[in-house]
């Protein structure tokens, strides 16, 4: 599979939207989750109200799919709960993996990297923010 087929055009749009960039000034959670082969870093922060996200700050320095990926969170993940996004992160696996999944809601556009499927060493890249998110609700948690 070529570099263009993975790259899209939506997806490269999204790797550049600025949903949720940024540090909070206060935070429930936080966390850093890194991939030491490829180099992507990911550093979610949440604040909650009950048990839903109401405000998200992230970071990442990594590849096009890492940064779409965390955009794509930064942009779905306000009001949602632990279990809604521990949800679209199996969502998202099942992409990946070719598998029937029906994406909705404002994690539709995790069909944009159905064509990672091929390609199981870039799985990590487009999974890593969902783990940092996933990391940073269970020390808001405690």
């Amino acid at each position: 599979m070529t570099s263009p087929e993975i790259y899209q055009r939506a997806l490269l749009e999204l790797a550049r939207s600025k949903a949720g960039v940024g540090q909070l000034s206060k935070a429930d959670g936080r966390a850093t989750l890194d991939n030491p082969l490829c180099g992507d870093e990911v550093t979610f922060e949440v604040l909650l109200r009950g048990d839903r996200i109401a405000e998200l700050g992230r970071k990442v320095r990594g590849c096009v799919l890492c940064e779409a990926s965390a955009a794509l969170i930064g942009r779905a993940a306000l009001g949602a709960s632990a279990s809604e996004l521990s949800q679209a992160r199996e969502q998202a696996l099942a992409v990946l993996r070719a598998e029937p999944a029906s994406p909705s809601g404002g994690f539709a556009d995790l069909k944009l990297f159905s064509p990672v499927h091929e390609v199981p060493s870039r799985y990590r890249c487009v999974l890593l923010p969902f783990d940092a998110l996933e990391e940073a609700l269970a020390k808001a948690g405690r």
